[in-house]
């Protein structure tokens, strides 16, 4: 069942990626991030009345709130670098932190993997930055971009460690996705602010006319994400952690195939190896 929800995971945040990156091409990335996450808070809110999720309010709650707020952090330092450096070394290395971090708290906590789960380990993690297309020729990447790449890659580890803590039943994590979102969209939305204040456009072309029409789309990409996050948390309670991230953490090979499979976008050699080796890894860890 642990791989089977880290699997679920992977294919949903994949979805989710390839879903915001086509709605940033016409609307601002930040806009994009509050108005799905909006959407998330207005459907959780009402699933958490529904079922009386308030009932399991504890301390587990400050793990959600605490991932609420280096989510939108760690995806601010993440845009900011591909802004600035070759996504070809950005991506690949922001994915690598969704692994290591809750890896190594994994390990730290006392699991150990068996042989043919680190096989698995090494070949998938393989697999995702190769999925993600690393860059190593071209201009040397500014320090400056290697640090922001590098406290997104931890702050989308700490999410993910984050969220694993934040709930130990279904109900529970209903409330703590809620308040996860609650601080995203607190958090975002005063990035946003801040930019627009500077100067920085905060709709498309075409103002909320584009925004209403694209409303499907955004809560899609809010609720896909919402989805992904519980079902880490399933996968994180139903087995190995160290199972879990990887497995997660395949949703750079998700956003491939989409873009080849829907926008015709080809996979260079190094995509398409990557997503060989993810596979291999994924059954290595399955039968492990």
């Amino acid at each position: 069942m642990s791989a089977l929800f880290a699997l679920a995971t992977s294919l949903l945040w994949g979805l989710a990626d390839f879903g915001g990156g086509l709605l940033t091409r016409r609307t601002p990335a930040l806009t994009v991030v509050v108005v799905s996450q909006i959407i998330a808070v207005t459907v959780l809110g009402a699933i958490v009345v529904a079922t009386g999720g308030w009932s399991a309010a504890g301390p587990q709650l400050w793990f959600a709130a605490a991932a609420g707020v280096v989510g939108p952090a760690a995806m601010l330092c993440f845009y900011r670098a591909l802004a600035l450096g070759p996504m070809g070394v950005v991506s690949p290395l922001g994915a690598l932190g969704g692994v290591i971090v809750p890896l190594g708290v994994a390990l730290v906590l006392g699991e150990r993997p068996g042989l043919l789960q680190v096989s698995g380990v090494v070949v998938a993690v393989a697999g995702v930055v190769l999925a993600s297309g690393p860059q190593t020729g071209g201009a040397p990447v500014q320090r400056q971009t290697l640090l922001l790449t590098l406290v997104a890659a931890l702050g989308f580890g700490s999410v993910m460690a984050l969220i694993a803590e934040a709930s130990d039943t279904l109900t529970g994590l209903f409330l703590a996705l809620f308040v996860q979102r609650v601080c995203n969209v607190a958090v975002g939305g005063g990035a946003l602010l801040i930019s627009v204040r500077r100067g920085n456009p905060g709709l498309p072309e075409g103002g909320m006319g584009v925004v209403w029409a694209s409303l499907p789309a955004l809560a899609f990409v809010g609720l896909a994400d919402v989805a992904a996050n519980g079902t880490y948390n399933l996968a994180a309670h139903h087995g190995p952690v160290t199972v879990a991230a990887v497995l997660a953490s395949l949703y750079p090979v998700v956003t491939a195939v989409a873009a080849r499979g829907l926008l015709g976008e080809r996979l260079r050699v190094v995509q398409a190896t990557g997503a060989g080796l993810a596979l291999v890894g994924t059954l290595l860890l399955a039968t492990g």
